[in-house]
């Protein structure tokens, strides 16, 4: 290798420790805010998962009902994003479902509009579905806001794998850059002229 080619790879080997070193702080700093954010936010929301003594027949967290998952929680604070994940879809969202016999938000208000207006019950129907109409709101609201972040977090978890991989990636080439810079210069390499001298003699 000619001198003036070994410093372009010397050169190129710079300037990508640079740069990887920057995408992988970068990363770091997205996995600090977004997870950080995350928690602060949760945290500050003051979501608890019923406790322990709620697992039970007829209890919030009844086996029979609740997966294993969210019974592992029972009595923790909602602060990451696996945890607004498990309260979302494990207690709010099956509470959802026995509201107004499975029907969402967006269901509802055509249920209570096909309500018979003569019958006798029209005004308890009418009332009754009107506040699971405001229950499912406020519910599906809040299960909607947990899997943002649930979504942010994850999204932080996974900036966090990609700055160890550019980091690892930023360490193999600086190795590289070193060797290049300060070891190989001592090994002699044979050139074309070193080894037709050495052919002659």
């Amino acid at each position: 290798m000619s001198k003036e080619i070994r410093w372009r790879v010397i050169t190129l080997q710079g300037v990508l420790v640079v740069v990887l070193a920057f995408g992988a702080g970068f990363l770091f700093w997205a996995n600090s805010f977004t997870t950080g954010m995350v928690r602060d936010q949760l945290t500050a929301q003051q979501i608890y998962f019923p406790g322990k003594d709620q697992i039970k027949a007829g209890g919030a967290l009844d086996p029979a009902e609740f997966p294993q998952e969210i019974r592992d929680q029972a009595g923790n604070q909602v602060t990451t994003g696996d945890q607004a994940r498990i309260y979302a879809n494990d207690f709010i969202g099956i509470h959802l479902q026995k509201v107004a016999n499975g029907l969402t938000f967006a269901q509802i208000t055509p249920a209570i509009a096909k309500l018979d207006k003569n019958s006798p019950t029209y005004a308890a129907d009418s009332a009754k579905l009107t506040a699971a109409k405001a229950t499912l709101f406020q519910g599906e609201t809040l299960r909607g806001l947990l899997l943002q972040a649930y979504a942010w977090w994850t999204m932080g978890v996974y900036a966090l794998y990609a700055a160890i991989g550019l980091a690892l990636a930023t360490l193999a080439v600086f190795a590289a850059f070193v060797f290049e810079l300060l070891f190989a210069p001592r090994i002699e390499r044979p050139t074309i002229r070193t080894l037709h001298e050495a052919k002659v003699a």
